[in-house]
């Protein structure tokens, strides 16, 4: 099988430690039963593989040993066998490197193996007269399939004794296969190639069903036509065409991709390993999509929001994005300007209306491109407007912010903008210590920015501005009041609102209605009548409330009641109550358990049961855990 050498390079690898090729490396004691035993099991694995030619359950029994530190000792023994079998045997072992490598064996563990074999090679060669050779093709190979660095070479020759046929070893990769014209497909081609289809044709059938499925709408027949290619190694190309497409097509046709990727994972098409390589060669590409598609990030942002929040894709497993690129000196002056006025216009109409969805209309129309600085100049164009004003107005612009959804790094740049004409302004409006303190508090307790964020701002701020400046001080006086007992809900009530506009709400109120809602509703109430109730209460940010309270009644129940339950699928699938709500209320029930535990012995158990229904249902990342220190959760299946 050739392989797309830009590709199958697991990403991750590039942040490791530099390539350490030397004897200087321990290896593990040799006569620990630990690594005999693996000694033992590696062999057996080589042996099967020959047999079956089976790369996927390879891969998983290898995996399945728990001991990666002992990896370069399978991957030399898979060389040294194979060097004494066939050309189908040598080329199974390259092909089999290259699948284990990133998903399996990290880059660290696959020079090690090289270099053992190096350096065993004059005990190779009794065996085998023309291990030289074979042992020159295979660490060629490794480095047209971009598993060592071509850097490898020298410096593992700088190890060995001169004249040793391991150094013989290197300079004939580097001399007969390397540095010939086309040595890509003289290498690829040496043992005859794969039996299987090139990397060119894997493409161009890869991109053959997919647009086939986008016609035809047949997601059976596409997952079968994935499969029958036969090459699950591969099949990160299948989530980063797809992915592609998705970004480019936009509409109807990303949401039929996301819905075929989820069916792949689900039905064990694609593992969660290839998925994630997908994503991250996505990430990878980012700038160069964002010229054809402008507001491609804003896309894959929600693209990976939604694969996560449905259970298919691990957030937390991602590379992160690329730096945002500095755009401030591309968009045009006058476009600025004409952003500004529109965007007080359209805050001053804001005010007088209360309709939330007219400025995010707006603002979608207007920033398209979802340009971080005109996100930032909105920011600041908004609390500034408000700051002028009273209470109500600085209310309504807490809930507009919290209900944008823009990026945080978008919001803290609005709160920079705020803090470096802090001074300026205080000439006109001599509270804003107090306003901006408020601002920046209420931003933490509705979720629009997180905790480090604030202390981020702090220490960005504090390298251009004075220990005593207006600016330093409403960070300052910030910080202190989310650390105060009971923060959340003083913070809540600053201006009369609770998050709602609506004054005089107080939190146990809020509670207290939640309660009764779900009480009503799980004696025979409307479904519709439950959601259209928790929506009008006003406080998104306040909705894991619900989630807590919900659960709390369920465990009471020992899942024998499934209306509490069924509420909270129809509030997630309405996108009422947020991945991120959702999680909050998880973990506020999981705080409390062990008083729960007083009426319901076995509620650490029944919640255990909870979190691994939410997982299968996509509420919760596949990676989060309940477990709190000294206090085990149990998992299982709900009754």
């Amino acid at each position: 099988m050739e392989y797309d050498h830009d590709c199958i390079v697991p990403r991750p690898q590039e942040h490791q430690a530099p390539l350490k090729c030397c004897a200087t490396e321990q290896s593990p004691t040799l006569s620990s039963e630990e690594f005999l035993q693996f000694k033992r099991k590696a062999t057996t694995i080589v042996e099967e593989y020959f047999s079956t030619d089976d790369v996927a359950a390879t891969a998983n029994e290898l995996r399945e040993l728990h001991v990666p530190c002992y990896h370069y000792y399978f991957v030399k023994k898979l060389v040294s066998v194979a060097m004494d079998r066939h050309d189908r045997e040598k080329e199974m072992a390259a092909v089999l490197l290259s699948s284990l490598y990133g998903d399996v064996v990290d880059r660290p563990q696959l020079c090690k193996g090289f270099c053992k074999l190096t350096e065993s090679c004059d005990d190779l060669s009794v065996d085998t007269p023309d291990a030289v050779d074979i042992l020159a093709v295979f660490v060629a190979r490794a480095v047209v399939d971009d598993m060592l660095p071509p850097a490898f070479l020298a410096k593992q020759s700088a190890c060995l004794p001169d004249g040793c046929k391991g150094a013989e070893v290197l300079r004939r990769a580097e001399k007969s296969y390397l540095s010939v014209p086309h040595h890509g497909e003289i290498v690829l081609q040496r043992w005859g190639g794969s039996k299987r289809i090139t990397v060119e044709e894997a493409k161009a059938k890869i991109s053959d069903i997919l647009e086939e499925y986008l016609a035809a709408g047949d997601r059976s027949e596409a997952l079968r036509c994935i499969r029958d290619l036969k090459i699950p190694f591969f099949h990160h190309d299948v989530v980063k065409r797809a992915l592609v497409l998705a970004v480019e097509r936009g509409g109807a046709s990303e949401g039929h991709i996301l819905d075929l990727l989820k069916s792949a994972s689900e039905e064990g098409v694609i593992n969660e390993s290839q998925i994630a390589k997908g994503f991250d060669r996505l990430i990878d590409s980012l700038d160069d999509l964002t010229l054809d598609v402008p507001n491609a990030r804003c896309i894959v942002k929600s693209v990976i929001h939604k694969a996560s929040s449905e259970g298919w894709l691990c957030e937390s497993c991602l590379k992160p994005l690329p730096p945002e690129p500095k755009k401030s000196s591309e968009v045009d002056d006058a476009a600025v300007r004409q952003f500004k006025a529109k965007a007080i216009l359209i805050i001053k109409e804001y005010f007088l209306t209360g309709d939330i969805i007219e400025v995010l209309s707006w603002l979608e129309a207007e920033n398209y491109s979802c340009c971080p600085s005109f996100n930032a100049i909105f920011v600041q164009k908004l609390v500034n407007a408000a700051m002028d004003r009273k209470s109500r107005e600085k209310e309504m612009a807490s809930v507009l912010l919290s209900s944008l959804c823009m990026p945080p790094e978008d919001v803290v740049a609005g709160f920079h903008l705020l803090i470096e004409a802090a001074e300026d302004a205080a000439l006109d409006n001599p509270t804003i210590v107090e306003d901006l303190t408020m601002f920046f508090a209420r931003s933490v307790v509705d979720e629009v920015i997180a905790p480090s964020d604030l202390e981020a701002m702090e220490e960005d701020a504090s390298r251009v501005k004075a220990d005593g400046s207006t600016g330093m001080l409403a960070l300052r006086n910030a910080q202190s009041l989310l650390g105060a007992k009971l923060s959340a809900e003083r913070i809540l009530r600053c201006w009369g609102g609770g998050g709602s506009g609506k004054a005089g709400w107080e939190l146990d109120e809020v509670k207290d209605k939640i309660g009764k809602l779900l009480q009503e509703y799980d004696c025979g109430g409307d479904i519709r009548e439950a959601c259209r109730c928790i929506m009008d209460i006003g406080m998104p940010f306040f909705h894991h409330e619900v989630v807590k309270k919900a659960l709390v009644a369920t465990i009471e129940k020992r899942g024998k009641d499934e209306r509490l339950w069924e509420l909270l699928s129809e509030c997630y699938g309405r996108g009422l109550i947020t991945p991120n709500q959702m999680t909050k209320g998880f973990n506020r029930v999981a705080d409390c358990v062990d008083d729960l535990a007083l009426d319901v012995p076995d509620a650490a158990k029944q919640l255990g049961c909870c979190v691994e229904r939410a997982k299968k249902e996509g509420w919760l990342d596949p990676s989060f855990s309940m477990t709190r220190p000294g206090q085990p959760v149990a998992n299982g299946v709900c009754s």
